[in-house]
């Protein structure tokens, strides 16, 4: 019986703090999977760009004003800006 308050404060930690992050976790990898041309993102660093090319886990970026292409890794990304795809 003195265990079973030890168990119930693991098990709301474990509702309270890892399932959410488990979830959001889920729900980028869905998102990185999901990337397509065209696409305007923002990357962990933020620099905001849109997608020109995707080979692999590489992505080539057109940074505007100057239309600068930089290349980065797909997990660089850490949002979409902009679900439409422009063509």
């Amino acid at each position: 019986m003195g265990f079973l308050p030890i168990l119930l404060i693991f098990g709301i930690f474990y509702f309270l703090l890892f399932m959410p992050m488990q979830r959001q976790r889920k729900q980028t990898q869905k998102m990185l999977a999901a990337l397509e041309n065209g696409q305007t993102v923002v990357t962990s660093g933020g620099i905001v760009g849109t997608i020109v090319a995707i080979e692999g886990d590489n992505l080539t970026l057109r940074v505007k004003p100057d239309n600068v292409k930089l290349q980065v890794m797909r997990s660089a990304v850490s949002s979409l800006v902009s679900t439409e795809v422009k063509k």
